[in-house]
C-alpha cells in the first residue's frame, strides 16, 4: 500500500513593527509556529516575523 503524503501548506511571514506581508514560505503542516528575524523592506531593517496561515 502507498503511503498517503501530507501536502505543504502555504504560509507568510508579517512583519510585527508594520503588519506587511513580506515573504511567503511552503512548510509541511504541524509544529510550532515561526518566529524568524528577517529584512523588512520598508524600514530598511531586519525584524522579528511571525507565521500567518492564510
Amino acid at each position: 500500500m502507498a503511503k498517503s503524503k501530507k501536502k505543504a501548506e502555504v504560509v507568510f511571514l508579517v512583519c510585527e513593527e508594520t503588519g506587511d506581508i513580506n515573504y511567503i514560505l511552503r512548510r509541511k503542516p504541524g509544529g510550532e509556529k515561526l518566529k524568524l528575524k528577517k529584512y523588512s523592506a520598508r524600514l530598511r531593517k531586519h525584524t522579528l516575523h511571525v507565521e500567518k496561515k492564510k
